[in-house]
Protein backbone atom coordinates (compact mmCIF):
# COMPACT_ATOMS: atom_id res chain seq x y z
CA UNK A 1 0.00 0.00 0.00
CA UNK A 2 3.15 2.25 0.87
CA UNK A 3 4.21 1.45 -2.43
CA UNK A 4 1.47 3.16 -4.50
CA UNK A 5 2.57 6.57 -2.31
CA UNK A 6 5.80 6.33 -2.84
CA UNK A 7 5.47 5.22 -7.02
CA UNK A 8 3.26 8.48 -7.44
CA UNK A 9 5.71 10.79 -6.13
CA UNK A 10 4.14 11.65 -2.10
CA UNK A 11 6.95 12.46 -0.03
CA UNK A 12 6.90 12.00 3.52
CA UNK A 13 7.75 14.77 6.17
CA UNK A 14 8.00 11.73 8.90
CA UNK A 15 8.47 8.14 8.19
CA UNK A 16 7.59 6.22 11.52
CA UNK A 17 8.42 2.42 11.92
CA UNK A 18 6.89 0.16 14.87
CA UNK A 19 8.54 -3.09 14.20
CA UNK A 20 9.84 -4.35 17.14
CA UNK A 21 13.88 -4.37 17.98
CA UNK A 22 15.08 -7.47 16.52
CA UNK A 23 13.33 -6.77 13.53
CA UNK A 24 14.47 -3.21 13.55
CA UNK A 25 17.03 -4.01 10.81
CA UNK A 26 14.08 -5.18 8.56
CA UNK A 27 11.67 -2.51 8.54
CA UNK A 28 10.94 -0.85 5.48
CA UNK A 29 13.43 1.68 4.11
CA UNK A 30 12.34 4.44 2.64
CA UNK A 31 14.45 7.05 0.51
CA UNK A 32 14.19 10.71 0.35
CA UNK A 33 13.68 13.80 2.84
CA UNK A 34 11.22 11.82 5.39
CA UNK A 35 12.11 12.09 8.87
CA UNK A 36 13.07 8.51 10.23
CA UNK A 37 11.76 7.51 13.89
CA UNK A 38 11.33 4.29 14.97
CA UNK A 39 9.33 3.23 17.97
CA UNK A 40 10.01 -0.87 18.80
CA UNK A 41 7.07 -2.58 19.80
CA UNK A 42 6.13 -6.40 20.88
CA UNK A 43 5.83 -7.93 16.88
CA UNK A 44 1.65 -8.99 17.35
CA UNK A 45 2.00 -11.62 14.98
CA UNK A 46 4.42 -13.56 17.26
CA UNK A 47 2.37 -13.45 20.46
CA UNK A 48 2.01 -16.89 22.15
CA UNK A 49 -1.14 -17.63 24.44
CA UNK A 50 -4.66 -18.59 23.75
CA UNK A 51 -6.35 -16.18 21.46
CA UNK A 52 -8.59 -13.76 24.44
CA UNK A 53 -4.56 -13.23 25.53
CA UNK A 54 -3.25 -12.39 22.44
CA UNK A 55 -5.97 -10.12 21.73
CA UNK A 56 -5.75 -8.33 25.01
CA UNK A 57 -2.07 -8.32 24.30
CA UNK A 58 -3.00 -6.88 20.27
CA UNK A 59 -5.10 -3.93 22.08
CA UNK A 60 -2.29 -3.08 24.56
CA UNK A 61 0.10 -2.46 21.46
CA UNK A 62 -2.56 -0.60 19.59
CA UNK A 63 -3.40 1.59 22.18
CA UNK A 64 0.67 2.54 22.69
CA UNK A 65 1.24 3.69 19.32
CA UNK A 66 -1.99 5.27 19.74
CA UNK A 67 -0.86 7.37 23.05
CA UNK A 68 2.75 7.39 20.59
CA UNK A 69 0.61 9.12 17.63
CA UNK A 70 -1.22 11.13 19.91
CA UNK A 71 1.74 12.52 21.62
CA UNK A 72 3.83 13.83 18.00
CA UNK A 73 0.76 15.61 17.17
CA UNK A 74 0.70 17.27 20.33
CA UNK A 75 3.91 19.03 19.44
Amino acid sequence: MVNEFLDAGVEFDYVITVCDESSAEQCPVFFGKAERIHWGFEDASALEGSFGEKIIRVKQIRDQIRSGIHKCLEK
